[in-house]
């Protein structure tokens, strides 16, 4: 059965139908949630409680791509999540470096081949790197570049998940961009060879 059939088969209420989605793009959803929040236990709740919204509100999807209307679902809880952490901050539990603030365990979805130790040690300092410059972004640049760059979705799938035009999302992709080269800039011994151009990181 292919996701249009799956989709229809859902919006008619079989349960499995809509579980086969969720298989699809759970994933997906919580490196979503993850990137925006930063947080493994928040990231899940944001992903179950976007999909228990997006069967709720099935019929209410009208074509396109499926894709980007779930990530509105996701994108949507986690700035209700953000907006409700500015009301009342929390002090995470993580241990932190006293030197620059950053949590002392590196993040555990970083992506592993069969890297040498050396290696392992390079990639971790460097995705918490790029993981710290991301955080430091306004919430509506760090939930583009993340759908843009790190899960690969399309400007126009962008502009459905987000709700904006494709001008903004353009330009807000530029200057989320833009910050993160001048952040990483900070950590250029981490960044491979072939980022760098002369003293500037690309």
């Amino acid at each position: 059965m292919d996701e249009a059939e799956l989709i229809h088969e859902a919006i008619q209420g079989d349960l499995n139908a809509f579980n086969r989605l969720v298989l699809t793009y759970q994933e997906m959803a919580f490196n979503l949630a993850y990137r925006m929040l930063n947080d493994d236990d928040a990231a899940a709740d944001a992903t179950q409680t976007a999909f228990i919204s997006a069967y709720k509100n099935l019929r209410s999807y009208r074509g396109g791509s499926f894709r980007a209307w779930v990530m509105r679902m996701v994108t949507n809880t986690c700035y209700d999540e953000l907006r409700r952490r500015h009301r009342r901050p929390t002090v995470p539990l993580e241990p932190v470096n006293a030197e620059d603030d950053e949590e002392i365990e590196s993040p555990s979805w970083l992506a592993d081949g069969s890297p040498s130790p050396e290696e392992q040690v390079e990639g971790k300092e460097l995705e918490k790197a790029i993981s710290h410059c991301i955080q430091g972004l306004p919430e509506e640049f760090r939930a583009v570049v993340v759908m843009v760059d790190v899960q690969g979705l399309d400007y126009a799938e962008v502009s459905d998940a987000i709700g904006k035009p494709l001008g903004t999302i353009k330009s807000r992709l530029a200057r989320a961009r833009m910050r993160l080269r001048d952040c990483l800039a900070g950590f250029r011994e981490l960044i491979p060879s072939f980022f760098r151009l002369g003293e500037e990181v690309i």
